[in-house]
Protein backbone atom coordinates (compact mmCIF):
# COMPACT_ATOMS: atom_id res chain seq x y z
CA UNK A 1 0.00 0.00 0.00
CA UNK A 2 1.41 3.65 -0.97
CA UNK A 3 1.78 6.25 1.44
CA UNK A 4 -0.53 8.62 1.87
CA UNK A 5 0.33 12.29 0.06
CA UNK A 6 -0.22 14.90 2.84
CA UNK A 7 1.62 17.41 0.62
CA UNK A 8 -0.98 20.97 0.18
CA UNK A 9 -1.65 20.78 -3.36
CA UNK A 10 -2.94 24.80 -2.46
CA UNK A 11 0.84 25.80 -1.50
CA UNK A 12 2.77 23.67 -3.49
CA UNK A 13 2.93 26.56 -6.68
CA UNK A 14 2.26 29.52 -4.80
CA UNK A 15 4.77 29.18 -2.54
CA UNK A 16 8.78 27.80 -1.77
CA UNK A 17 8.27 27.58 1.86
CA UNK A 18 5.25 24.73 1.52
CA UNK A 19 7.45 22.27 3.06
CA UNK A 20 7.55 23.71 6.16
CA UNK A 21 5.02 22.08 8.47
CA UNK A 22 3.28 25.39 10.19
CA UNK A 23 2.58 27.04 6.72
CA UNK A 24 0.94 24.20 5.56
CA UNK A 25 -2.95 24.46 4.80
CA UNK A 26 -4.57 21.80 6.72
CA UNK A 27 -7.72 22.10 8.35
CA UNK A 28 -7.91 21.48 12.16
CA UNK A 29 -10.42 18.38 11.56
CA UNK A 30 -7.66 17.27 8.75
CA UNK A 31 -5.00 17.42 11.54
CA UNK A 32 -6.87 15.80 14.28
CA UNK A 33 -7.64 12.78 11.41
CA UNK A 34 -4.27 12.50 10.27
CA UNK A 35 -2.86 11.89 13.68
CA UNK A 36 -5.43 9.37 15.23
CA UNK A 37 -5.97 7.80 11.75
CA UNK A 38 -2.12 5.60 13.07
CA UNK A 39 -2.84 4.96 16.20
CA UNK A 40 -5.69 2.96 15.44
CA UNK A 41 -3.96 0.71 12.33
CA UNK A 42 -2.34 -2.30 14.60
CA UNK A 43 -1.85 -4.99 11.94
CA UNK A 44 0.60 -8.23 12.29
CA UNK A 45 3.43 -6.42 12.22
CA UNK A 46 2.23 -4.37 15.25
CA UNK A 47 1.49 -7.36 17.02
CA UNK A 48 4.56 -9.07 15.77
CA UNK A 49 6.91 -6.66 17.62
CA UNK A 50 5.17 -6.63 20.48
CA UNK A 51 5.28 -10.53 21.11
CA UNK A 52 8.81 -10.11 20.32
CA UNK A 53 9.63 -7.35 22.42
CA UNK A 54 7.53 -8.99 25.20
CA UNK A 55 9.40 -12.26 25.60
CA UNK A 56 12.60 -10.65 25.78
CA UNK A 57 11.22 -8.71 28.83
CA UNK A 58 10.08 -12.25 30.02
CA UNK A 59 12.93 -13.75 29.99
CA UNK A 60 15.12 -10.60 31.98
CA UNK A 61 12.75 -11.07 34.17
CA UNK A 62 13.16 -14.65 35.03
CA UNK A 63 17.11 -13.72 35.11
CA UNK A 64 16.49 -11.03 37.74
CA UNK A 65 14.58 -13.33 39.87
CA UNK A 66 17.88 -16.31 39.05
CA UNK A 67 20.18 -13.55 40.25
CA UNK A 68 17.52 -12.32 43.50
CA UNK A 69 17.49 -16.36 44.37
CA UNK A 70 21.48 -17.10 43.85
CA UNK A 71 22.72 -13.99 44.97
CA UNK A 72 25.07 -11.39 42.80
CA UNK A 73 27.59 -14.23 42.39
CA UNK A 74 25.65 -15.82 39.13
CA UNK A 75 26.61 -12.43 37.36
CA UNK A 76 30.33 -11.68 36.45
CA UNK A 77 31.20 -9.17 39.19
CA UNK A 78 34.37 -9.79 40.70
CA UNK A 79 37.27 -7.73 42.36
CA UNK A 80 38.54 -5.52 41.68
CA UNK A 81 35.86 -4.67 39.24
CA UNK A 82 32.69 -4.46 41.22
CA UNK A 83 30.66 -2.02 38.92
CA UNK A 84 29.58 -3.57 35.78
CA UNK A 85 26.80 -3.88 32.53
CA UNK A 86 24.31 -2.59 35.28
CA UNK A 87 25.58 0.50 36.26
CA UNK A 88 27.02 1.07 32.48
CA UNK A 89 23.59 0.80 31.09
CA UNK A 90 22.30 2.83 34.01
CA UNK A 91 24.02 6.04 32.96
CA UNK A 92 23.02 5.25 29.78
CA UNK A 93 19.70 5.25 30.26
CA UNK A 94 19.93 8.40 32.51
CA UNK A 95 21.65 10.08 29.85
CA UNK A 96 19.04 9.07 27.42
CA UNK A 97 16.27 10.68 29.37
CA UNK A 98 18.13 14.60 28.66
CA UNK A 99 17.09 14.93 25.44
CA UNK A 100 13.40 15.41 26.57
CA UNK A 101 13.96 17.99 28.68
CA UNK A 102 16.87 19.71 26.24
CA UNK A 103 13.73 19.60 23.04
CA UNK A 104 10.99 20.39 25.33
CA UNK A 105 11.85 22.69 28.60
CA UNK A 106 14.93 24.84 26.94
CA UNK A 107 13.83 25.41 23.36
CA UNK A 108 10.23 26.07 24.55
CA UNK A 109 11.71 29.19 26.51
CA UNK A 110 13.91 30.00 23.67
CA UNK A 111 10.49 29.89 21.31
CA UNK A 112 11.69 27.61 18.75
CA UNK A 113 8.89 26.72 16.44
CA UNK A 114 10.43 24.00 15.08
CA UNK A 115 10.23 21.90 18.08
CA UNK A 116 6.36 21.51 18.26
CA UNK A 117 6.16 18.12 16.69
CA UNK A 118 8.82 16.32 18.62
CA UNK A 119 7.91 17.82 21.99
CA UNK A 120 5.82 14.45 22.90
CA UNK A 121 8.15 12.37 21.63
CA UNK A 122 10.76 13.29 23.79
CA UNK A 123 9.12 13.44 26.77
CA UNK A 124 8.04 10.46 26.47
CA UNK A 125 11.54 8.88 25.40
CA UNK A 126 12.82 10.88 28.79
CA UNK A 127 9.79 9.06 31.07
CA UNK A 128 10.35 5.74 29.73
CA UNK A 129 14.13 5.80 30.03
CA UNK A 130 14.11 6.93 33.61
CA UNK A 131 12.06 3.97 34.24
CA UNK A 132 14.42 1.56 32.78
CA UNK A 133 16.88 3.66 34.92
CA UNK A 134 15.25 3.59 37.88
CA UNK A 135 15.37 -0.53 37.99
CA UNK A 136 19.23 -0.68 38.18
CA UNK A 137 19.84 0.99 42.11
CA UNK A 138 17.34 -1.84 42.69
CA UNK A 139 18.94 -4.72 40.44
CA UNK A 140 22.57 -3.64 41.44
CA UNK A 141 21.42 -3.66 45.51
CA UNK A 142 20.83 -7.97 44.83
CA UNK A 143 18.77 -7.90 47.96
CA UNK A 144 15.73 -5.82 46.98
CA UNK A 145 13.61 -6.46 49.97
CA UNK A 146 16.20 -4.19 51.51
CA UNK A 147 15.39 -0.92 48.95
CA UNK A 148 13.94 0.77 51.95
CA UNK A 149 17.44 1.44 53.36
CA UNK A 150 17.97 3.75 50.14
CA UNK A 151 15.07 6.08 51.31
CA UNK A 152 15.87 9.08 53.74
CA UNK A 153 13.29 8.41 56.43
CA UNK A 154 13.66 8.29 60.70
CA UNK A 155 13.09 4.77 61.20
CA UNK A 156 11.98 3.18 64.81
CA UNK A 157 15.62 2.31 66.00
CA UNK A 158 17.20 6.03 65.24
CA UNK A 159 19.34 4.88 62.39
CA UNK A 160 19.42 7.21 59.11
CA UNK A 161 20.52 5.53 55.96
CA UNK A 162 23.35 5.94 54.62
CA UNK A 163 23.66 9.69 53.05
CA UNK A 164 27.49 9.04 51.67
CA UNK A 165 25.85 6.28 49.67
CA UNK A 166 25.85 7.24 45.89
CA UNK A 167 22.88 4.79 45.88
CA UNK A 168 20.56 7.19 47.96
CA UNK A 169 21.55 9.90 45.69
CA UNK A 170 20.64 8.07 42.26
CA UNK A 171 17.41 7.39 44.17
CA UNK A 172 16.24 11.17 45.23
CA UNK A 173 18.05 12.64 41.85
CA UNK A 174 16.10 9.89 39.27
CA UNK A 175 12.49 9.72 41.27
CA UNK A 176 12.86 13.70 41.25
CA UNK A 177 13.13 14.24 37.51
CA UNK A 178 10.88 11.11 36.86
CA UNK A 179 8.32 12.81 38.69
CA UNK A 180 8.81 16.37 37.61
CA UNK A 181 9.15 14.80 33.31
CA UNK A 182 5.78 12.67 34.12
CA UNK A 183 4.34 15.80 35.19
CA UNK A 184 5.46 18.03 32.27
CA UNK A 185 4.65 15.09 30.08
CA UNK A 186 0.79 14.60 31.14
CA UNK A 187 -0.11 18.59 31.00
CA UNK A 188 0.92 18.67 27.69
CA UNK A 189 -1.03 16.21 26.63
CA UNK A 190 -4.58 17.23 28.62
CA UNK A 191 -5.26 19.47 25.49
CA UNK A 192 -4.84 16.22 22.91
CA UNK A 193 -6.39 13.66 25.55
CA UNK A 194 -9.49 16.22 24.83
CA UNK A 195 -9.45 16.10 21.38
CA UNK A 196 -8.70 12.36 21.00
CA UNK A 197 -12.28 12.00 23.83
CA UNK A 198 -13.91 13.88 21.47
CA UNK A 199 -13.11 11.84 18.17
CA UNK A 200 -13.28 8.38 19.28
CA UNK A 201 -15.37 6.09 21.20
CA UNK A 202 -15.13 2.46 22.91
CA UNK A 203 -12.53 1.83 25.38
CA UNK A 204 -10.65 4.80 24.00
CA UNK A 205 -13.21 7.24 25.14
CA UNK A 206 -13.30 6.19 28.29
CA UNK A 207 -9.54 6.30 28.64
CA UNK A 208 -8.96 9.86 26.79
CA UNK A 209 -12.55 11.22 29.17
CA UNK A 210 -10.55 10.60 32.12
CA UNK A 211 -7.41 11.64 31.22
CA UNK A 212 -8.31 14.78 29.96
CA UNK A 213 -9.65 15.60 33.41
CA UNK A 214 -12.54 17.29 31.75
CA UNK A 215 -10.96 19.58 29.69
CA UNK A 216 -13.23 22.39 27.54
CA UNK A 217 -10.62 24.32 26.24
CA UNK A 218 -11.59 27.48 27.59
CA UNK A 219 -9.80 30.49 27.79
CA UNK A 220 -9.07 30.65 31.21
CA UNK A 221 -7.75 26.92 31.14
CA UNK A 222 -5.75 27.81 28.52
CA UNK A 223 -4.02 30.27 30.36
CA UNK A 224 -3.62 27.85 33.32
CA UNK A 225 -1.91 25.43 31.02
CA UNK A 226 0.61 27.97 29.84
CA UNK A 227 1.52 29.11 33.11
CA UNK A 228 1.78 25.65 34.16
CA UNK A 229 4.25 24.80 31.04
CA UNK A 230 6.39 27.92 31.48
CA UNK A 231 6.52 27.03 35.63
CA UNK A 232 7.40 23.56 34.64
CA UNK A 233 9.74 24.69 31.90
CA UNK A 234 12.34 26.91 34.26
CA UNK A 235 12.23 24.39 37.28
CA UNK A 236 13.05 21.27 34.94
CA UNK A 237 16.33 22.68 33.74
CA UNK A 238 17.90 22.59 37.04
CA UNK A 239 16.53 19.02 38.07
CA UNK A 240 18.30 17.96 34.46
CA UNK A 241 21.34 19.24 34.88
CA UNK A 242 21.71 17.99 38.53
CA UNK A 243 20.87 14.74 37.83
CA UNK A 244 23.95 13.74 35.64
CA UNK A 245 25.94 15.94 37.85
CA UNK A 246 24.57 13.57 40.31
CA UNK A 247 25.28 10.83 38.30
CA UNK A 248 29.04 11.78 37.98
CA UNK A 249 29.82 12.24 41.74
CA UNK A 250 29.23 8.75 42.18
CA UNK A 251 32.74 8.22 40.27
CA UNK A 252 33.88 11.34 40.76
CA UNK A 253 34.09 11.40 44.32
CA UNK A 254 35.72 7.97 44.68
CA UNK A 255 39.20 7.89 45.03
CA UNK A 256 39.41 5.53 41.99
CA UNK A 257 42.15 6.63 39.73
CA UNK A 258 40.59 8.35 36.15
CA UNK A 259 37.16 8.86 38.26
CA UNK A 260 38.56 11.66 41.14
CA UNK A 261 38.14 14.61 38.52
CA UNK A 262 36.21 17.24 38.57
CA UNK A 263 35.58 17.61 35.06
CA UNK A 264 33.15 14.62 35.13
CA UNK A 265 30.20 16.35 36.07
CA UNK A 266 29.76 18.92 33.14
CA UNK A 267 31.29 15.60 31.03
CA UNK A 268 28.63 13.60 31.42
CA UNK A 269 25.90 16.24 31.38
CA UNK A 270 27.20 16.95 27.57
CA UNK A 271 27.43 13.12 26.79
CA UNK A 272 24.01 12.61 28.40
CA UNK A 273 23.09 15.48 25.77
CA UNK A 274 24.88 14.08 22.85
CA UNK A 275 23.42 10.16 23.66
CA UNK A 276 19.91 11.55 23.86
CA UNK A 277 19.05 13.99 21.08
CA UNK A 278 21.09 10.96 18.97
CA UNK A 279 18.34 8.39 20.17
CA UNK A 280 15.61 10.83 20.11
CA UNK A 281 16.60 11.20 16.10
CA UNK A 282 16.89 7.85 15.37
CA UNK A 283 13.55 7.02 17.28
CA UNK A 284 11.71 10.01 15.19
CA UNK A 285 12.75 8.40 12.08
CA UNK A 286 11.52 4.87 13.01
CA UNK A 287 7.86 6.10 14.14
CA UNK A 288 8.11 8.54 11.12
CA UNK A 289 8.36 5.53 8.82
CA UNK A 290 6.42 2.88 10.87
CA UNK A 291 3.05 5.06 11.99
CA UNK A 292 3.38 7.33 8.34
CA UNK A 293 3.92 10.43 10.08
CA UNK A 294 5.65 12.06 7.45
CA UNK A 295 3.53 15.06 7.05
CA UNK A 296 4.15 16.03 10.52
CA UNK A 297 8.05 15.05 11.00
CA UNK A 298 9.33 16.92 7.62
CA UNK A 299 13.09 17.46 6.67
CA UNK A 300 13.34 21.09 7.85
CA UNK A 301 12.86 19.12 11.92
CA UNK A 302 15.72 16.12 11.01
CA UNK A 303 17.63 19.24 9.58
CA UNK A 304 17.26 21.21 13.27
CA UNK A 305 18.02 18.58 15.36
CA UNK A 306 20.90 17.02 13.43
CA UNK A 307 21.99 20.21 13.97
CA UNK A 308 21.91 20.25 17.67
CA UNK A 309 23.26 16.50 17.92
CA UNK A 310 26.38 17.86 16.15
CA UNK A 311 27.35 20.66 18.59
CA UNK A 312 26.63 18.60 21.49
CA UNK A 313 29.10 16.23 19.45
CA UNK A 314 31.18 18.81 19.57
CA UNK A 315 31.32 20.10 22.80
CA UNK A 316 31.50 16.19 24.10
CA UNK A 317 35.05 16.28 22.01
CA UNK A 318 36.06 19.32 23.86
CA UNK A 319 35.54 17.84 27.25
CA UNK A 320 36.72 14.33 26.73
CA UNK A 321 40.25 16.03 25.22
CA UNK A 322 40.03 18.43 28.28
CA UNK A 323 39.86 15.23 30.60
CA UNK A 324 42.34 13.07 28.84
CA UNK A 325 45.21 15.50 28.17
CA UNK A 326 45.30 16.24 31.74
CA UNK A 327 45.56 12.58 33.46
CA UNK A 328 48.08 12.40 30.34
CA UNK A 329 50.04 15.24 31.77
CA UNK A 330 49.30 14.03 35.33
CA UNK A 331 51.30 11.16 34.41
CA UNK A 332 49.99 8.85 37.42
CA UNK A 333 51.31 5.47 36.74
CA UNK A 334 48.07 3.55 37.34
CA UNK A 335 46.69 6.08 34.78
CA UNK A 336 49.16 5.79 32.49
CA UNK A 337 48.60 1.74 32.74
CA UNK A 338 45.04 2.63 31.98
CA UNK A 339 45.36 4.63 28.80
CA UNK A 340 48.27 2.17 27.55
CA UNK A 341 45.50 -0.87 27.94
CA UNK A 342 42.92 1.44 26.20
CA UNK A 343 45.15 2.64 23.69
CA UNK A 344 47.31 -0.36 23.11
CA UNK A 345 46.00 -3.36 24.99
CA UNK A 346 43.02 -5.22 25.13
CA UNK A 347 40.61 -2.25 25.56
CA UNK A 348 41.69 -1.17 22.43
CA UNK A 349 39.08 -2.38 19.80
CA UNK A 350 36.34 -0.75 22.79
CA UNK A 351 38.52 2.24 22.58
CA UNK A 352 38.57 2.79 18.86
CA UNK A 353 35.18 2.16 18.84
CA UNK A 354 34.01 4.78 20.89
CA UNK A 355 36.18 7.61 19.21
CA UNK A 356 35.12 6.49 15.73
CA UNK A 357 31.53 6.23 16.35
CA UNK A 358 31.67 9.23 18.25
CA UNK A 359 33.25 11.51 16.14
CA UNK A 360 32.52 10.16 12.24
CA UNK A 361 28.68 11.03 12.70
CA UNK A 362 30.13 14.73 13.32
CA UNK A 363 31.78 15.34 10.44
CA UNK A 364 28.65 13.27 8.58
CA UNK A 365 26.34 15.62 10.37
CA UNK A 366 27.92 19.09 8.71
CA UNK A 367 26.57 18.22 5.18
CA UNK A 368 22.71 18.85 5.32
CA UNK A 369 22.14 15.89 2.80
CA UNK A 370 22.38 13.59 5.46
CA UNK A 371 20.84 15.41 8.28
CA UNK A 372 17.55 15.84 6.41
CA UNK A 373 17.75 11.95 4.81
CA UNK A 374 15.97 9.84 7.41
CA UNK A 375 18.57 6.12 6.38
CA UNK A 376 21.09 8.19 6.72
CA UNK A 377 20.57 10.39 9.73
CA UNK A 378 18.80 6.98 11.98
CA UNK A 379 22.68 5.43 10.52
CA UNK A 380 25.00 8.10 12.51
CA UNK A 381 22.64 8.70 15.60
CA UNK A 382 22.60 4.73 16.36
CA UNK A 383 26.34 5.06 15.65
CA UNK A 384 26.63 7.99 17.82
CA UNK A 385 24.68 5.67 20.48
CA UNK A 386 26.91 2.56 19.84
CA UNK A 387 30.09 4.78 21.03
CA UNK A 388 28.70 6.55 24.17
CA UNK A 389 27.25 2.96 25.30
CA UNK A 390 31.31 1.92 24.77
CA UNK A 391 32.55 5.09 26.46
CA UNK A 392 30.41 4.27 29.28
CA UNK A 393 31.77 0.81 29.79
CA UNK A 394 35.02 1.87 29.56
CA UNK A 395 34.48 4.61 32.12
CA UNK A 396 32.88 1.90 34.45
CA UNK A 397 34.38 -1.27 33.37
CA UNK A 398 37.54 -0.31 32.37
CA UNK A 399 38.96 2.04 34.87
CA UNK A 400 37.99 -0.34 37.11
CA UNK A 401 40.51 -2.80 36.07
CA UNK A 402 43.36 -1.10 37.49
CA UNK A 403 44.37 0.23 40.32
CA UNK A 404 46.68 1.32 43.32
CA UNK A 405 47.01 -2.30 44.55
CA UNK A 406 48.80 -4.30 41.72
CA UNK A 407 48.06 -7.31 42.97
CA UNK A 408 44.08 -6.86 43.33
CA UNK A 409 43.82 -5.91 39.50
CA UNK A 410 41.36 -8.06 37.46
CA UNK A 411 39.39 -8.40 34.70
CA UNK A 412 35.24 -8.95 33.71
CA UNK A 413 33.61 -11.06 31.56
CA UNK A 414 29.74 -10.78 31.73
CA UNK A 415 27.28 -13.75 32.32
CA UNK A 416 23.88 -14.49 30.60
CA UNK A 417 22.38 -12.99 34.16
CA UNK A 418 23.90 -9.23 33.19
CA UNK A 419 23.31 -9.59 29.32
CA UNK A 420 19.58 -11.17 29.62
CA UNK A 421 18.60 -7.90 32.47
CA UNK A 422 20.44 -5.55 30.17
CA UNK A 423 18.76 -6.57 26.86
CA UNK A 424 15.37 -6.67 29.12
CA UNK A 425 15.55 -2.48 29.74
CA UNK A 426 16.53 -1.82 26.07
CA UNK A 427 13.01 -4.31 24.96
CA UNK A 428 11.03 -2.67 27.75
CA UNK A 429 11.56 0.69 26.85
CA UNK A 430 10.86 -0.20 22.96
CA UNK A 431 8.04 -1.71 24.27
CA UNK A 432 6.42 0.95 26.30
CA UNK A 433 7.34 3.08 23.52
CA UNK A 434 5.58 0.71 20.89
CA UNK A 435 2.59 0.88 23.07
CA UNK A 436 2.13 4.46 24.16
CA UNK A 437 2.43 5.54 20.27
CA UNK A 438 -0.49 3.64 19.79
CA UNK A 439 -2.36 4.74 22.65
CA UNK A 440 -1.27 8.71 22.97
CA UNK A 441 -1.68 10.98 20.48
CA UNK A 442 2.25 11.01 19.35
CA UNK A 443 2.26 14.46 17.65
CA UNK A 444 1.32 17.16 19.45
CA UNK A 445 -1.73 18.50 17.58
CA UNK A 446 -2.55 21.46 20.30
CA UNK A 447 1.03 22.49 19.52
CA UNK A 448 0.69 22.55 15.79
CA UNK A 449 -2.20 24.41 16.20
CA UNK A 450 -0.80 26.74 18.07
CA UNK A 451 2.37 27.96 15.88
CA UNK A 452 0.28 27.51 12.95
CA UNK A 453 -1.71 31.25 14.44
CA UNK A 454 1.11 32.52 14.45
CA UNK A 455 2.31 31.79 10.62
CA UNK A 456 1.15 33.52 7.63
CA UNK A 457 1.96 34.27 3.83
CA UNK A 458 2.83 37.80 3.05
CA UNK A 459 3.73 39.10 -0.34
CA UNK A 460 5.97 41.60 -0.54
CA UNK A 461 6.49 42.89 -3.70
CA UNK A 462 6.20 39.83 -6.01
CA UNK A 463 7.74 37.41 -3.33
CA UNK A 464 5.88 35.39 -0.80
CA UNK A 465 7.66 36.03 2.62
CA UNK A 466 6.59 34.06 6.21
CA UNK A 467 5.95 36.34 8.81
CA UNK A 468 5.33 35.15 12.65
CA UNK A 469 3.27 37.13 15.02
CA UNK A 470 4.31 37.00 18.60
CA UNK A 471 1.47 35.35 21.07
CA UNK A 472 0.75 36.24 24.42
Amino acid sequence: MSEPDYTAPEMAQTSPYDERLLLAQRTDSEINQAVLQPMMQTGKGFWALVTILSLIVAWGMYAWGYLIYWGVGVTGKNRPVYWTLFITTFVFWVGISHAGTMISAVLRLLKADWRRPITRGAEAMTAFALLMAALYPLIHLGRIWKFYWMIPYPNNRLMWPNFQSPLMWDLVAIFTYLIGSSLYLYLALIPDMAMARDHTGSWRYKLYRVLALGWRGTEGEWHKLHRALGIFSVAIIPIFLSVHSIVSWDFAVTIQPRWHSTIFAPYFVIGAVYSGLAALASILVVVRRSMRLQEFLRAEHFDALGKLVMIAGMAWVYFWFAGFIVEWYGNEPVVRELIQEEVAGKLAPFFYLQMSANLIPIVLLVFKRVRTTPALLLAATLLINVGMYTERALIVIGSLQRNDIPFNWGTYRPTWVEVSIVAMTFAGFALLYTLFSRIIPFVPVWEIKEGRLRYTMRRIGRLLVPTAAELD
